[in-house]
């Protein structure tokens, strides 16, 4: 009797040791935020001027 006692709590956590969580994201809403990303670098690359490019000089 005493061994079903000591089997009982390891088979118990042998079993529990098998337990998996699997955590899904959600594909599209991870695509949107990453386009949402690209977006703004790109703005942010557009509205300053390149450093390679001459100022444009004015004429009078």
């Amino acid at each position: 009797m005493k061994k079903v006692w000591v089997a009982l709590p390891l088979a118990v956590f042998a079993l529990s040791a098998c337990v998996t969580i699997n955590i899904y994201f959600p594909a599209a809403a991870a695509e949107k935020a990453a386009d949402k990303i690209i977006e703004e670098v790109w703005q942010t690359q557009k509205d300053k001027p390149a450093a390679n490019q001459p100022a444009a000089k004015e004429t009078k």
